[in-house]
């Protein structure tokens, strides 16, 4: 669709969160006639001057376009109406098409790990003095930092995100990891993987190939440079360690970066990052030394593997970002002392726990599980883990994660580590994972000081 198209003419935003409203400034700056839904009325009291509410179960007569928030499913009634479906980062995309130079798009997409690359690669560009951003699922809408003249984008997408934007064509993109997830959104794991690999598009492809599917969508790439990144030694063109180190044998013949030692996160998942992160930057002319100082500046957000503190011995580490088996797995193998006492549970979408469960039975001191889908970590633990004691929090007067920590700590050694770790989406009890994590995190700090929690300690 042509932008001028949109001058004068009705267009629906469906959804009134962050990237709604940020797709609704930018059509009415186009001239559009914009009309925004969502289906919490009470989020449609602040719309942006020149926006008006209404709802999907009519559109506006002669409505040309419906931009639609990324959660809506593909089965969504909105997609029946005969009016073409986009979501905000495709608009982003063609805002940026029609700039005389439009901006260069480096994009992140991954089951997990995302947000960690498309950080340590923002640190990355501008540590090279280029204008580049952070944006997309990150929480910086794409549509705003086109809006704001940025040269080169660090964009993380999500599979919603991806298939809601058919047009996005990377300068070069990748794919960390394929796992299950989002299986309750896509019907199936070859329509989640098919929307991953619209990240693989352009002229340079990049993937995790330790993860069989990942490296299965690098091979099927149409991309004229396929690049893997590997925590082996790389073959010519790939990324990956030898000795320690990080190496570039795709973008130089053997180049060195930086010490693994010196990555953070660290452990494989934030070494992988690292490794896929670089060979955005490389692709992009980021000389080596700009992508090791990069690389060795960059922090972590919180609720990624964040230790909030040690009582009576036992280390507190919140990972309420693991939202997912193959996250919550990642996390367990990152713990090397001690046994875990783990916390789970939450919102499943779709996803099995068995083999999450049965790969770290092992490491498993204790399990405390909380959440809508708990019984299915109940029965996985059950079959997988029968030794392991296993406390289920059902309810608690001052919440679930408080009577969760304390259930935890009961059953932690000193040595050990209490790890929220939960496999699961948070919307069932919290409202996002950062609120799940930070929970956990007023948690711990009333066990260490009893007087916040009433002197209760177990």
């Amino acid at each position: 669709m042509e932008l001028d198209d949109l001058r004068g003419a009705p267009v629906v935003v469906a959804g009134a969160g962050i990237s709604g409203l940020a797709a609704a400034r930018a059509l009415l700056e186009l001239g559009a006639r914009v009309t925004v839904t969502d289906a919490v009325p009470e989020r449609l009291t602040d719309l942006p001057d020149g926006a008006v509410a209404g709802s999907e179960d009519a559109l506006p007569d002669g409505t040309v376009l419906v931009v639609t928030g990324p959660g809506r499913r593909p089965d969504h009634p909105i997609t029946g109406l005969g009016v073409p479906v986009v979501g905000e980062t495709e608009l982003a995309w063609w805002l940026g098409a029609a700039r005389a130079e439009p901006p260069a798009w480096l994009v992140v997409t991954g089951t997990n790990g995302k947000t960690t690359t498309t950080g340590m690669l923002e640190a990355v560009l501008q540590g090279a003095g280029l204008d580049a951003v952070a944006c997309g699922n990150i929480g910086y809408p794409a549509v705003d930092a086109v809006r704001a003249g940025h040269r080169v984008l660090a964009v993380e997408l999500s599979s919603f995100q991806l298939h809601w934007s058919p047009s996005i064509v990377p300068a070069a993109g990748c794919v960390l990891n394929v796992a299950e997830d989002h299986l309750d959104w896509h019907g199936s794991m070859d329509a989640y993987a098919a929307a991953k690999a619209r990240a693989l598009l352009g002229a340079v492809a990049v993937a995790g190939v330790d993860d069989v599917r990942a490296a299965g969508l690098l091979a099927a790439a149409p991309a004229p440079v396929r690049v893997g990144v590997t925590l082996g030694e790389p073959a010519p063109g790939q990324l990956g360690v030898v000795d320690g180190t990080l190496v570039d044998r795709a973008f130089g013949d053997e180049v060195a970066l930086l010490p693994a030692s010196d990555v953070e996160p660290g452990g494989p998942p934030g070494v992988t990052d690292a490794l896929a992160a670089a060979a955005l930057a490389r692709a992009h002319g980021v000389g080596p030394g700009a992508v090791r100082a990069g690389l060795a500046g960059f922090r972590p957000g919180r609720h990624r593997a964040e230790r909030v503190g040690v009582v009576d011995g036992v280390t507190y580490v919140d990972d309420s970002k693991a939202t997912n088996p193959h996250a919550a797995s990642a996390s367990l193998a990152a713990v090397t002392a001690g046994r875990v006492v783990w916390i789970a549970g939450g919102l499943l979408k779709g996803a099995s726990v068995d083999d999450l469960v049965a790969r770290h039975a092992g490491r498993l001191r204790g399990a405390v599980v909380i959440g809508a889908d708990r019984s299915e970590i109940l029965a996985a633990l059950a079959r997988h883990a029968p030794e392991v004691p296993v406390s289920e929090v059902v309810a608690g007067d001052d919440g679930p994660m408080p009577s969760a920590v304390r259930r935890a700590a009961a059953l932690a050694e000193p040595g050990d580590v209490v790890l929220l770790a939960p496999a699961a989406a948070s919307m069932d009890q919290f409202r996002d994972y950062a609120a799940r994590g930070q929970a956990f995190a007023d948690a711990v700090s009333a066990l260490a000081d009893p007087a916040r929690s009433g002197g209760v300690r177990a």
